[in-house]
């Protein structure tokens, strides 16, 4: 997700995940599908994870910036703040996505900030607020994700991520 290096991470997460040799950078991202999209995050953790994306090459044909795009904002940032809240011993799975289109952006960055609404022991919910560069607001998604427990095949996905 280009240069994630400017996250800033909670100190005692970034020691839990480096006591199992994992980068966090590395497993906090929206992965290739984020790096083609420019998706940055900016700030993560369990209560509030904030990240930028442009507009320019996210578009519809129309020009404006694509519904499927701030989706993909959403559910990244919605799954960055639950891996967070379930920590090093679980995997968040998205299981429901919902947005709401509120007005088009046609240049610029678009910003989502991901707050909970529910963090459980299986299940975690978030609201992600996507704005343009005038602060309006763009979109309004909520992310479910499951909480499931790290298998031993798993720990293999997870320190590839490094």
């Amino acid at each position: 997700m280009g240069e994630q290096q400017h996250v800033k991470f909670p100190q005692e997460v970034i020691d839990e995940y480096a006591a199992l040799g994992v980068d966090l950078l590395a497993l906090f991202s929206a992965g290739h599908l984020g790096t083609r999209m420019g998706v940055q995050i900016l700030e993560a953790s369990a209560d509030r994870v904030v990240g930028t994306m442009p507009v320019e090459g996210n578009t519809q044909p129309y020009g404006l910036l694509h519904g499927g795009a701030s989706a993909v904002l959403a559910e990244t940032l919605g799954s960055v703040g639950s891996m967070l809240h379930g920590g090093s011993s679980k995997i968040a799975v998205g299981v429901d996505l919902n947005c709401t289109h509120h007005r088009g952006a046609r240049s610029g960055l678009v910003t989502g900030v991901a707050t909970p609404v529910h963090r459980g022991r299986s299940t975690a919910t978030y609201e992600i607020i996507i704005t343009d560069e005038n602060d309006k607001r763009v979109c309004t998604a909520r992310l479910t994700c499951m909480l499931r427990d790290v298998n031993p095949g798993d720990e293999e996905l997870i320190r590839a991520a490094r």
